[in-house]
């Protein structure tokens, strides 16, 4: 145990990580493993898109480190491929790094998914701020966001893995102007993966331009949410239905919507496509 990090045992016997200061858990139902696998990297599609025919590496942006189970989850399906495909560049942006050193100790790295080779390239990660692997890179950005999402801005998202602590804890991450952000640092066919399903969440991530449906559940969430650029990256895009519960939602709008929130919301596109 840190003095601002614990590993804990959930009610469902899986492993997780507690910020004490925050005072909330990390992947608190289904663990980190199955919640990376779930939530993030399957839905993402990273495998496949790692073998588009493409000379410029996939980036893959990592909001909320902590103890490193999506981004390591994604490094050991980037370098288990068998044959050459696009290389996989993981940005992980945190506050702190405390989460990954407590997850690397010896009796905890199993349970966060970090063997042999993952250990190695977090323990680079921490020391050196970056791992260069055979088929993937992965580099940290300590800071603030979304400010530090600058630090992007010359390699354009193509996934986005937004886990970062809850609306109640990090409310400024989960705001118009934070998916703002995050839009402006996204490329043509990023995707934006999170387990925040709010219906505040999901009109931030409109105002900001994003087209937004429904993602994956696991555990106890039946669903979650996935955002794109291009609508056409959507299986299953909030529709009219949707729109119309917004109107009678008790907390439907981010606290920093703007005046004409309800009406930017009904004109995106992919509501316009059911007219």
């Amino acid at each position: 145990m840190s003095e601002s990090h614990e590993v804990v045992v959930t009610t469902g016997g899986a492993h997780a990580m507690l910020d004490r200061a925050i005072g909330e858990v990390m992947h608190p139902i289904v663990g980190p493993l199955v919640e990376s696998s779930d939530l993030y990297v399957n839905p993402s599609r990273l495998a496949e898109r790692l073998e588009e025919p493409s000379a410029q590496p996939l980036v893959l942006l990592d909001v909320g480190l902590g103890a490193g189970s999506n981004a390591s989850t994604a490094l050991r399906v980037s370098e288990a491929r068998t044959h050459p495909g696009r290389r996989l560049h993981i940005i992980s942006f945190d506050r702190t790094t405390a989460g990954l050193e407590l997850a690397l100790a010896s009796e905890h790295a199993d349970a966060f998914g970090l063997d042999a080779r993952t250990s190695v390239a977090a323990r680079a990660l921490l020391n050196e701020g970056r791992h260069e692997g055979q088929a993937t890179t992965w580099s940290l950005v300590l800071g603030e966001l979304p400010s530090a999402l600058d630090a992007a801005r010359s390699t354009p998202a193509d996934i986005v893995f937004w886990d970062p602590f809850s609306p109640r804890a990090n409310p400024s991450l989960w705001t118009f102007e934070a998916f703002r952000a995050l839009r402006e640092v996204c490329g043509a066919r990023a995707t934006v993966h999170t387990y925040g399903a709010a219906t505040s969440t999901r009109a931030a991530l409109l105002l900001a331009g994003f087209a937004v449906g429904v993602g994956l559940g696991s555990g106890s969430k039946s669903q979650t949410t996935l955002a794109a650029v291009d609508a056409s990256d959507l299986e299953r895009p909030l529709d009219a239905r949707w729109l119309e519960r917004l109107t009678r939602s008790s907390a439907p709008l981010p606290a920093d919507a703007p005046p004409d929130a309800m009406v930017r919301i009904a004109r995106a596109t992919q509501f316009q496509r059911e007219d």
